[in-house]
């Protein structure tokens, strides 16, 4: 039997902003842009209190939250806290996958320690406080999915293990939307068909949920009966390095996105550059002021790499848009399909894009 810890910061982003700066502390604050299109990163607490959370506007969080906190990122920072917390994590196992910046999952079956895997989980979360001044909050089961699902339980700084006696009886209550890999749009799907807990997925066939969701239908048959056989895979592969950008206020002239779309051919030449990718394909992402969203891309038979080959290729795919139907809000461009035989692999939690 497998022994998964999966370990999710509290409210990472704006807890180290509390923790290095005491004015924060029990305050209600939100990492991100204050502009007029910023994105709140993570909400403290006491912000959530009042209905803020991750990726809704600043906008629509200070309407929630008028006395609401706006601290920029420090993404810096936040990557060296992390860092700080995987080497609490090494000393107990070195099979560990980063999902983000700020969780991950650890396999801990044959652990460098003789303790459990509770007793594991619960020094980890201490050494976290006792050495950094954050918490963490735990999941310990004998699979991945349920390792997830166990550590938002009893969020924040809490802990909580599903055993494999235990795990029927609480997959079949768990709320379809608290599903690991169950958004909100296959949620709203799943309610379609009468589908609102554990129970009701498991009653659905094999043959139902593949219809309706594809492949992810065959995960959420399993998921529903406690199977979840994925490794923890310590190291991932690359697939694509991308950057984008979106506008304070919405471009519409050429000059302005030539201007704009160079600017990002840089950025993606650097980021290449430093990440050592190398991509066959090119990737052109467009969303206009209505938020539709449009991608063009072109597929090269040697690597795409510096600005050289990115800014010709990337005005080719702006001119297959043809006459734009209204003011553009976001340019992003992203290289992927390494070369065959090529293979960028990245370990820690150093790789993810912000």
């Amino acid at each position: 039997m497998r022994k998964i810890i999966h370990i999710d910061m509290d409210a990472f982003f704006a807890s180290v902003e509390q923790r290095d700066n005491p004015e924060l502390r029990g305050k209600p604050v939100a990492v991100g842009f204050d502009g007029p299109r910023g994105v709140v990163s993570t909400a403290s607490y006491e912000a959530r209190r009042y209905g803020v959370h991750s990726a809704m506007s600043i906008a629509k969080a200070k309407r929630l939250c008028p006395h609401l906190i706006i601290v920029h990122s420090d993404h810096g920072r936040y990557k060296a806290v992390s860092k700080q917390v995987h080497e609490i994590f090494a000393k107990h196992t070195d099979i560990i996958e980063p999902l983000s910046i700020d969780e991950a999952f650890l396999d801990v079956t044959n652990a460098k320690t003789c303790l459990s895997a509770v007793e594991i989980a619960g020094n980890i979360r201490n050494e976290i406080y006792n050495s950094l001044k954050l918490t963490a909050s735990a999941g310990i089961s004998y699979n991945k999915f349920l390792a997830k699902v166990a550590s938002d339980y009893n969020k924040p700084n809490g802990m909580f293990v599903i055993t494999e006696d235990d795990a029927p009886g609480f997959i079949a209550t768990l709320p379809i939307e608290k599903f690991w890999g169950v958004g909100p749009k296959a949620a709203q799907t799943m309610h379609k068909i009468g589908i609102f807990n554990g129970l009701q997925l498991k009653q659905c066939s094999l043959n139902h949920l593949v219809e309706v969701f594809g492949k992810a239908g065959r995960m959420y048959y399993e998921f529903a009966r406690g199977i979840d056989n994925r490794p923890v895979t310590p190291v991932r592969e690359r697939k694509s390095v991308g950057c984008e950008q979106t506008f304070l206020t919405d471009i519409s002239g050429k000059s302005a996105i030539l201007i704009e779309l160079y600017h990002i051919v840089l950025q993606l030449a650097e980021r290449l550059k430093a990440t050592g990718f190398n991509g066959c394909t090119l990737t052109l992402k467009v969303k206009y002021a209505d938020f539709t969203c449009v991608t063009r891309s072109a597929t090269k038979s040697v690597p795409v790499y510096g600005k050289d080959d990115i800014l010709p290729l990337a005005k080719q795919l702006l001119a297959q848009l043809g006459r734009l139907p209204q003011p553009i809000r976001l340019l992003g461009l992203s290289v992927s399909n390494p070369p065959s035989g090529v293979k960028r692999w990245v370990e820690g939690c150093l790789d993810f894009k912000y």
